[in-house]
């Protein structure tokens, strides 16, 4: 879950990649090559199984981890003062030249009236969790070992490793002493299914004479020698397939299937301070670490100077906790606190103001009124 916030200064109290290939390879894990488990209905009832479905929740023992103290977070404001003007000039003539449509003279031309530096903070919150669920599941059975005998673990007592933290991943296993052998449903145990292209006749309408026999009214179809019906290229003039359930063994292993999902559940906000700037474009921005945090429960900032921060940390640690520590297990969190660099730069060109804002450690410029554009990108 991803979530971004946009904070104004009237708005102070509130606020994956996937698993490595070929990760945690196990003996139970089942590729499932397209087999699909009977009906839940005909199969046997499991103790501690009885009610198969998403979401098992975390029994009550395993608690939520309790922060222990106030994360540490910086007593002192940072400032960052505004950039040069060499740099703003040089930034924007780079921004310019890189518009095919944008002419270079007013990035030249321009005269510096004012330059403000603009002290924005992103706040971010990841509550990595590990949901299970349990459902049936099948392979065509070829004569493997059968573990039906014994007691089924509970769900969340399957140990299973953890990958690397605040990644998605997913991950299936066989529940042990789960399995047992059916006929297949697919099929009724025969290995085989009629085929749905010439619904089990052997023959199907001739593709070049559309059935008819003939291509012409004088000219006799060659291809089906005038009957309208040819061998059918899906089964071989078998009328029937292997069956895709089974692969044609007529039987299925049945087992519990339990699902791990491991998943980073992001909480972002932006402490914009109303300068006019779409805080959107600060996605892939970089900026300056002030805090990094990380248990296995964070404690809300309290002590940062920007009251802001303290009231997002305050909401986002609340609503993280109410979300996940009742429907999964909460492994680790982790919040940051950046600052980053903005400049808005006023300026005039052709005797009028204009303003272009500068931003990031990258130094990427935006501006919604480039004074000097061609026809076809003011249409566009």
């Amino acid at each position: 879950m991803d979530r971004t916030h946009l904070l104004s200064d009237q708005d102070e109290a509130h606020c994956g990649p996937s698993c490595p290939a070929g990760s945690y390879a196990d003996p139970n894990t089942t590729p499932n090559a397209g087999a699909t488990a009977p009906p839940a209905d005909v199969m046997p009832v499991v103790p501690g199984y009885e009610s198969l479905g998403p979401n098992v929740i975390p029994p009550s023992d395993f608690g939520v981890a309790q922060p222990q103290a106030p994360s540490r977070a910086p007593e002192r404001r940072f400032d960052i003062p505004a950039i040069t003007e060499e740099l703003a000039h040089e930034a924007f003539i780079k921004y310019a030249s890189s518009r095919c449509c944008y002419s270079s003279k007013p990035a030249k031309e321009m005269v510096f009236t004012d330059l403000q530096s603009l002290n924005t903070y992103r706040y971010r919150l990841e509550t990595f969790t590990e949901s299970r669920t349990t459902e049936w599941d099948s392979e065509p059975y070829n004569g493997q070992v059968v573990d039906g005998f014994g007691v089924a673990p509970a769900p969340w007592s399957i140990p299973v490793p953890i990958p690397s933290l605040f990644q998605d991943c997913k991950k299936s296993i066989r529940v042990p002493h789960t399995s047992t052998v059916k006929g297949c449903h697919s099929c009724l145990n025969l290995g085989r299914s009629a085929c749905s292209r010439c619904t089990n006749s052997g023959r199907a309408r001739c593709g070049s004479c559309s059935g008819m026999g003939r291509t012409s009214p004088d000219q006799r179809c060659n291809r089906c020698h005038g009957s309208g019906m040819i061998r059918c290229h899906s089964c071989g003039g078998a009328g029937s397939i292997t069956c895709k359930t089974c692969q044609g063994q007529g039987k299925l292993l049945c087992f519990i299937k339990l699902q791990i999902t491991w998943k980073n559940n992001i909480y972002v906000a932006v402490i914009d301070k109303g300068s006019g700037f779409p805080v959107a474009l600060l996605d892939q921005i970089t900026g300056e670490k002030l805090l990094t945090d990380m248990a296995p429960v964070v404690y809300p900032v309290a002590s940062f100077p920007d009251c802001s921060i303290n009231a997002t940390s305050q909401s986002a640690v609340t609503e993280h906790l109410a979300q996940f520590a009742t429907t999964c297990r909460i492994l680790q969190q982790r919040q940051t606190i950046e600052l980053i660099p903005i400049t808005r730069v006023h300026y005039t060109w052709n005797e009028k103001t204009h303003i272009y804002f500068v931003y990031g450690t990258e130094h990427e410029v935006f501006t919604k009124d480039y004074p000097a554009k061609c026809c076809c990108c003011s249409i566009l």
